[in-house]
């Protein structure tokens, strides 16, 4: 589900709703702690395929304007996937992007512990503060700009993926059925919209020591600009790889007839794909590390307290930070030539290419880590990055492992109604289960429900994350966007991103209202914000009939 974007007018403001912003966050990379190296400007129509267009036309309000659009059909995707689901039920929207916007650098992560989540308590409109912005990078070379209809392509997995010298063998990216990878934009020179990521985490199950790596995806029919490193790893390692995409689809291939198989790969249920992520060994991994904490050799320390605002550092399981689809996508970044080859990112391959091109694969994970983080002044769960000579590196695995030790009640998990885990359109226990596994998290049951049945997670996520910005507007504008056109802080891209997902979940269908309106400039970017903190009860409602599990 690429970030595409929904324009509604309401009482004279604008409201800014979409099904998805994580390729938008992709054109926000970090570049803190490398040198020479430059940020990646959005492309042109950038996160922005198909529109669903509820007004027609530019309308003025107060100094600022909603931009939107005639509804266009959304590319169809593999059958079962999200992208397949929005297309046949709703239209979709383009991306406003402001004119000239760059990208901004977020604070660097720091290491070692931090994550918990906590609501807050009252109301009102957010201030207007633009970050600083980095220069963007000369464009690289080799490849435009996709045909505007294709959201999807495919991902060649190495063999024997979860070993040392499987880590360090490159996955290909290469075009949808066969294509060739250019056919279609299926290129990492093209990652802003079509990217795709790969993340492990380690175990060593006798010690409890935690490592992570980022294997190098290469557009197929290139070389690395530079050799990946080879990690070295624990005799009984124990490796988690999550995989994440900025486009809508991302089906996996073997480059042996065995490779998935050896790695325990999957991107779905069945023929009905997860759409943006896939997994190696998930399930393995947290069994394993869950068992390594209960016999005291695995440590994960607390999230800790936030000391900007006294309550519990967020987690990825707090429901002041979840979207439509938590715990998705990675925080790994590569490098991009100018040339078009990719690398690890890390000090020596930034030292040989000072111009190149941080590219990343937008995340929940990234916005807590990158963003959230640093401005409530917590710190995320880190481990040496052997892809880096062992600087503390996060990923989406260490997120899970924090959330699990120190997310309070209530516990935020995927929900059913998430498009990831839907079968054609259609809940399903059985796909939401297969999801929850590989990022560590417990089965559909009446206990989990309580929280996270699709009315319940709607209605926690709106109670309590309006009302997480709503008290902390002052700070949370104070911290960068992590999509300057699409929000002009950090307050009003998570108030953006808080609709979106209202609507994407369809929340009103549980007798649930809007709690937030964003007011848009000139140049479609988010502005202000107001929130209602009149905390909701969801009511009953007919949702999508369950699929069999």
């Amino acid at each position: 589900m690429i970030g595409l974007l929904t324009v509604a007018l309401a009482a004279g403001i604008a409201t800014l709703s979409a099904p998805h912003i994580k390729a938008m966050l992709s054109a926000s990379s970090s570049v803190a702690g490398l040198t020479g190296t430059c940020a990646t400007p959005p492309a042109a129509g950038s996160a922005s395929p198909a529109m669903s267009g509820a007004a027609a036309g530019v309308v003025a309000v107060a100094g600022s304007r909603v931009l939107s659009a005639p509804a266009t059909p959304a590319p169809a995707g593999a059958a079962g996937s999200p992208a397949a689901t929005k297309a046949t039920t709703g239209p979709a929207v383009p991306t406003p992007t402001a004119a000239g916007a760059s990208t901004a650098a977020p604070a660097p992560a720091a290491p070692a512990t931090s994550q918990s989540a906590a609501p807050a308590t009252s109301q009102s409109a957010a201030p207007a503060t633009a970050p600083a912005t980095t220069a963007p990078c000369p464009s690289p070379t080799p490849s435009g700009p996709p045909p505007p209809a294709n959201a999807n392509c495919k991902l060649i997995v190495p063999a024997h993926p979860l070993t040392a010298a499987g880590l360090a063998t490159p996955y290909q990216l290469t075009g949808p059925g066969g294509a060739a990878p250019a056919a279609f934009g299926c290129t990492m020179a093209n990652a802003a919209n079509l990217g795709a990521f790969v993340q492990a985490t380690i175990l060593d199950p006798v010690t409890g020591k935690l490592w992570v790596y980022e294997p190098l995806v290469i557009t197929k029919g290139t070389k690395p600009a530079a050799a990946p490193a080879v990690p070295a790893l624990p005799a009984r390692a124990v490796v988690t790889i999550d995989i994440g995409f900025n486009g809508s689809n991302l089906t996996l291939a073997g480059a042996t007839p065995r490779a998935l198989h050896q790695g325990h790969c999957h991107n779905g249920l069945g023929d009905s794909i997860f759409g943006q992520v896939s997994f190696c060994h998930g399930s393995h991994f947290f069994y394993a590390a869950y068992r390594a904490e209960k016999q005291g050799k695995l440590v994960v320390p607390p999230a800790g307290v936030s000391p900007k605002t006294g309550q519990p550092c967020p987690t990825t399981r707090s429901f002041t930070l979840v979207d439509q689809d938590p715990s998705d996508n990675v925080t790994t970044k590569y490098l991009l030539t100018a040339g078009g080859r990719t690398a690890q990112f890390n000090g020596p391959n930034a030292a040989a290419w000072p111009g190149a091109t941080v590219l990343t694969n937008g995340s929940d994970n990234a916005l807590l880590d990158g963003f959230v983080d640093p401005v409530l002044g917590c710190k995320p769960f880190t481990a040496p990055d052997l892809s880096r000579g062992g600087a503390p590196g996060t990923s989406q695995a260490l997120d899970e492992l924090s959330a699990a030790r120190s997310q309070a009640a209530p516990v935020a998990l995927v929900p059913e109604n998430d498009p990831m885990v839907l079968v054609n359109n259609a809940l399903s226990a059985a796909k939401t289960d297969r999801y929850r596994s590989n990022v560590g998290q417990p089965a559909v049951s009446p206990g989990t429900d309580a929280a996270d049945s699709p009315a319940k997670f709607c209605q926690n996520m709106i109670n309590i994350q309006a009302r997480f910005l709503s008290d902390h507007q002052a700070l949370l504008a104070s911290g960068p966007s992590p999509v300057p056109s699409v929000g002009s802080n950090l307050l009003t891209f998570m108030a953006n991103r808080l609709v979106m997902s209202y609507t994407n979940l369809n929340c009103r269908d549980f007798a649930l209202t809007n709690p937030v309106k964003v007011t848009l400039n000139g140049n479609g970017v988010a502005t202000a914000a107001t929130f209602d903190t009149t905390q909701q009860t969801a009511g009953s409602a007919v949702t999508a009939t369950p699929a069999p599990r």
